[in-house]
């Protein structure tokens, strides 16, 4: 059960731990205000620290990129000349800090650290990482510093406790089953709406397309345009928390429910005024002149749809209910059979299925099946 506070608008941190992910949810109230996924054994990288080397100059891209240290082979950064690019050559050391992830097949943004941050680091040898930046655990703590930050693993509270101090708290029991099903709804592509209209999200790899859909919301009572204009009104609050939940970034496309083209700027100041709360600060250009709105995010941690894809996500979606049904009947601990894919990014990860074994007490039986496109439990 999610621990009862008082119905007001004051944040508290909840923090669900899982073998090789931790979920963490701020809640305002009884409202989902934030959420964040942080891996251990694969973490974003955003805040990172390396020692890279140059690889190649790219004068058409006003930068440079830079090898980085990775598990199996480098990967490759950006460095734009505007960041700290300017005037390196290929071969040449440089120490960088990650200020946006790999994300939509691109590699992670750099920025070049400064002097005073640079100070005592090793600037020569081969790539290497220096120093981790903060899990989401500590953004949050960071971004919300009056919260109380309850977190359900005892060994994860330990650990955290020396950079957040007695904010952390252990408190068992996780996020209850109201939240749970909120965020797993964070997974689909439509929102209902009240009074009977919807919001449908689609991510594609230029933009991500928003539309608002009135179905049962308008009553042509006070003319159609009225209602229409209400409606929009008000689904900006949850259009804007819909955003920032789901960390959509970059270029944001929103249709607004039947409004005429030239009418649709008058939901342009509460638009704004809606995106002024998000930390990001997310800008409103305007309308198209289809009269669509919009809007620019910036990209730093990737987006939730690409946290929640692929065969990682799932491996550990699997441990996840492993863990779960072990701690329910320590006697029973199931297996797990799985495609060939999530098998080897479970056996990739240095830290989830060491995790699942410590709570659990034994090595998770795991089988890797060519006939499954997921998992099944055995």
């Amino acid at each position: 059960m999610v621990p009862q506070a008082p119905r007001a608008t004051a944040r508290r941190i909840l923090v669900a731990a899982a073998p090789g992910e931790v979920r963490v949810a701020v809640l305002r109230g009884e409202s989902l205000d934030a959420y964040a996924v942080w891996r251990p054994g694969a973490p974003d990288g955003v805040g990172d620290v390396h020692r890279g080397r140059v690889s190649a100059r790219v004068p058409a891209m006003a930068g440079t990129f830079v090898a980085l240290p990775g598990e199996r082979a480098e990967a490759i950064g950006f460095l734009p000349d505007t960041s700290g690019g300017a005037g390196l050559g290929v071969g040449e050391a440089v120490l960088v800090r990650v200020v946006r992830a790999a994300q939509g097949g691109k590699g992670p943004r750099l920025a070049a650290l400064p002097p005073d941050d640079a100070a005592g680091l090793p600037g020569a040898g081969a790539p290497a990482l220096l120093r981790r930046g903060p899990g989401a655990v500590e953004r949050l703590a960071a971004r919300y510093p009056d919260a109380p930050i309850l977190i359900d693993d005892p060994a994860l509270a330990a650990s955290l406790r020396p950079a957040l101090g007695p904010r952390a708290a252990h408190e068992p029991g996780g996020f209850d089953d109201a939240l749970e099903a909120e965020i797993d709804a964070l997974a689909a592509t439509s929102v209902a709406l009240p009074g009977g209209g919807a919001m449908h999200i689609h991510p594609t790899p230029a933009l991500t397309a928003i539309d608002l859909d009135a179905g049962a919301a308008i009553s042509v009572r006070g003319g159609k345009t009225a209602a229409h204009l209400a409606m929009n009104r008000a689904a900006v609050p949850e259009l804007a928390r819909q955003i920032r939940l789901r960390n959509l970034a970059g270029a944001i496309l929103v249709d607004l429910a039947g409004l005429p083209v030239r009418q649709r700027s008058a939901v342009g100041p509460a638009l704004a005024a809606a995106l002024a709360e998000d930390d990001l600060r997310p800008r409103l250009l305007g309308f198209t002149a289809l009269g669509l709105a919009e809007i620019l995010r910036p990209r730093i941690h990737p987006p939730l749809h690409e946290v929640l894809a692929g065969p990682h996500a799932a491996g550990l979606a699997a441990l996840r209910r492993i863990a779960a049904e072990a701690a329910a009947a320590p006697a029973a601990i199931p297996g797990l059979r799985a495609a060939p894919g999530i098998v080897a990014a479970l056996q990739a990860d240095p830290v989830a299925l060491a995790e699942l074994s410590r709570r659990t007490g034994r090595p998770l039986r795991l089988e890797a099946d060519p006939q499954l496109t997921g998992w099944v439990l055995i």
